[in-house]
């Protein structure tokens, strides 16, 4: 199958529906949302073909043509659509260009660096147990939390661990919300036919990842495997402005929590944690980091939840 780009209308897609519990496909696709990082996102899909139980197809949703500029034309099994930023929107049109044809969905980050093994051993799980309507791995370095990795770098770490690292399989059924389980996790698609990303969170789709996560729990175990592990490079590119992700950090707390998807006492305790973090590093930001725009944006979500108007939606008025 040759590489697809095309500009994508959500509305002419129609997703067929199964009973939860069926599959009506088989095999995996994945899907990867991307914005600004040509030279990564190419990197991840050549990483994608190295896997030992490659995916049948891969879907890339960009924003513009220059995000895909570095895609390799004659790359099989590649789909590639140019349509609606943000990653909720992002997300929700890969799955319905996947539809029912597929028995697992994955979702990567664009800048997500991947075990060789991680989808073979994550099928082997969903093959293994029944139970398991979704999963995420272990993340063995987080760049978000720092000014970023290298790809090189990152390429190293997972290299060296898929030579060494034993491979029990052991895996947590139960584990804390965050610990950005969005950069690399899989569904059964029977687990999410009618389950979709909230749009109502744009742009900065703060915690989405943990929006889908509580509403996949409601039919199945969500769990972290120990052996699919990867690198985030959490690389800065295409990244929203730190006024932006501040407001989203309070405006996306506070509206999951009356959505009753996400717990809310680690809503409170991260959308706390946030603004105290803010406010002290604002004296002297890192210069990776907008901290001072980010504790702007917390203090106009606050004002806004004040005044009764706060909705995740207002970042795009910022």
């Amino acid at each position: 199958m040759e590489q697809v780009i095309y500009q994508f209308d959500p509305a002419s897609i129609v997703t067929q529906s199964t009973p939860v519990g069926s599959v009506n496909g088989h095999g995996t696709a994945i899907i990867v949302s991307t914005r600004g990082r040509p030279d990564i996102v190419a990197s991840l899909v050549t990483q994608l073909g190295e896997q030992t139980m490659p995916p049948e197809h891969i879907y890339i949703i960009a924003t513009k043509a220059d995000d895909i500029a570095r895609l390799d034309p004659n790359q099989q099994n590649l789909t590639v659509t140019i349509g609606r930023p943000g990653s909720t929107f992002q997300r929700n049109d890969g799955l319905k260009l996947a539809g029912s044809r597929f028995s697992t969905i994955v979702f990567f980050d664009d800048d997500f660096v991947p075990s060789r093994f991680w989808l073979e051993r994550m099928q082997a799980i969903f093959d293994a147990r029944p139970d398991v309507a979704g999963l995420t791995g272990n993340v063995l370095a987080d760049g978000t939390r720092g000014p970023g990795i290298k790809l090189d770098d990152a390429k190293l770490m997972v290299d060296f661990r898929d030579r060494e690292a034993a491979t029990d399989g052991a895996f947590h059924e139960t584990f804390a919300y965050g610990s950005n389980v969005g950069c690399n996790m899989a569904y059964r698609y029977s687990a999410i036919r009618d389950i979709v990303f909230d749009e109502s969170m744009p742009a900065y789709a703060w915690h989405e990842d943990s929006d889908f996560r509580g509403q996949v729990e409601r039919r199945g175990l969500f769990v972290r495997a120990e052996n699919l592990w990867g690198v985030h490079l959490g690389h800065k590119q295409g990244r929203s402005s730190g006024l932006a992700l501040g407001y989203s950090q309070i405006a996306n707390a506070v509206y999951l929590a009356r959505k009753g998807t996400v717990p809310a006492g680690f809503l409170a305790e991260i959308a706390t944690k946030n603004v105290i973090v803010n406010a002290l590093r604002s004296f002297n930001p890192e210069p990776f980091c907008d901290r001072r725009g980010r504790l702007k944006g917390n203090m106009i979500a606050l004002t806004d939840l004040v005044r009764g108007r706060l909705a995740p939606a207002r970042i795009l008025e910022l």
